[in-house]
């Protein structure tokens, strides 16, 4: 005999705590080991339709990651160096724009920003204060960002994870099939298919979607001779995942860079909106419907709220589980609505949903 509903509710609520205790105790150690996961979940199809060509698991799994550590090789090899020489540049010159833009709002508006006035106390106090900590900042963030300890073996470990994973993918879907409870095995198989669409929808759509906009921007911006073109296109690029986030602050970063770099040269302003607006017109016409579809049904509100929510409990490890977490939520919000919706909380003793009911007189 089965457990009763509410036997159930208790284990699993139970093990859903324990979860995200482990994960909150463990994060930054969880990283790469969540990282090869990500990695091997999205190269599995992959890895399968080298399968379907006659390969083995073990020459696909192979054969994927040599091609992958060769992409990743090439790109700290020609990307990264001018990547960071761009990031670095952009943060020393900061101040610098901050001084003509100051410069600028002086001379146009004179009363305004009287030398006496809080406003021009207030840019002068904050340039200054640019100046003394740009130095700082660039230290403070590549030492952040890139500890030695920690790059290595994020390198070394997810990898080697995602090696493993990708090799085992099936078997161990397979085993976790076995561990569902008999009771509830198809429900749960559905659950399951649901929320590999929306991850696969999603995940592997949104960042081909990412990557295919930030090389375009970056591109662009570079061929029409824009400082930092490289490092704002790619940002514009990775923040698409956020419908609208991305194409805006890139669009305002980029402008607002042509107005300092091209002023005098309105033909290449507008032609730096122009970039953004192709862009945009592209991705939402042809790369999302194309590469996401339309049954994703991960709002952009829902989406950013996970984001801001699992960074701030769980800082980077967070932000790699918002996204799976929150497909997940959505998937079982929208089942228990269906519930609710066929159920005799909703539909009362009459039995009938609204549509069945009788129209009333108007």
């Amino acid at each position: 005999m089965g457990l009763d509903l509410k036997k159930q509710l208790q284990y699993w609520s139970i093990g859903l705590l324990l979860l995200l205790v482990t994960m909150w105790l463990l994060g930054n150690i969880l990283q790469p080991f969540l990282a090869g996961l990500a990695i091997a979940y999205f190269l599995d199809p992959l890895a399968d339709k080298l399968e379907a060509l006659g390969l083995s698991r073990v020459w696909a799994t192979i054969i994927i990651m040599l091609c992958a550590i060769l992409v990743i090789i090439l790109l700290l090899v020609l990307l990264v160096p001018q990547l960071f020489q761009q990031a670095a540049a952009l943060v020393s010159a900061a101040p610098d724009y901050v001084q003509q833009l100051q410069t600028y709002l002086t001379e146009r508006f004179p009363s305004l920003l009287d030398q006496h006035s809080s406003i021009r106390q207030s840019l002068d106090s904050f340039v200054a204060s640019l100046r003394d900590k740009t130095g700082d900042l660039a230290n403070a963030l590549l030492a952040s960002a890139f500890s030695i300890v920690d790059a290595l073996i994020f390198i070394v470990v997810a990898p080697v994870v995602a090696f493993y994973m990708l090799l085992d993918w099936d078997r161990m879907v397979a085993t976790i099939d076995g561990w569902v409870p008999r009771d509830h095995l198809e429900t749960v198989r559905q659950l399951a298919r649901d929320i590999d669409k929306v991850l696969a929808g999603f995940v592997r759509g949104q960042l081909t979607v990412c990557l295919i906009l930030g090389t375009f921007y970056s591109i662009a911006l570079m061929l029409i001779g824009l400082q930092f073109g490289l490092i704002v296109g790619l940002v514009a690029g990775l923040l698409t995942f956020i419908p609208y986030v991305g194409s805006t602050i890139g669009g305002v970063l980029s402008i607002g860079l042509a107005l300092y770099q091209f002023w005098g040269t309105p033909e290449l302003i507008a032609a730096v909106a122009v970039i953004f607006v192709v862009g945009q017109t592209v991705e939402g016409n042809f790369l999302t419907p194309k590469l996401v579809g339309s049954s994703v049904e991960l709002h952009p509100v829902w989406l950013m709220f996970a984001l801001s929510a699992f960074g701030s409990l769980l800082g980077f490890t967070g932000m790699l589980v918002a996204v799976p977490i929150a497909a997940c939520i959505g998937v079982f919000s929208r089942f228990g609505l269906r519930q609710y919706l066929s159920g005799r909380l909703y539909l009362g003793h009459t039995g009938k949903r609204p549509a069945e009911e009788d129209a009333p007189d108007v």
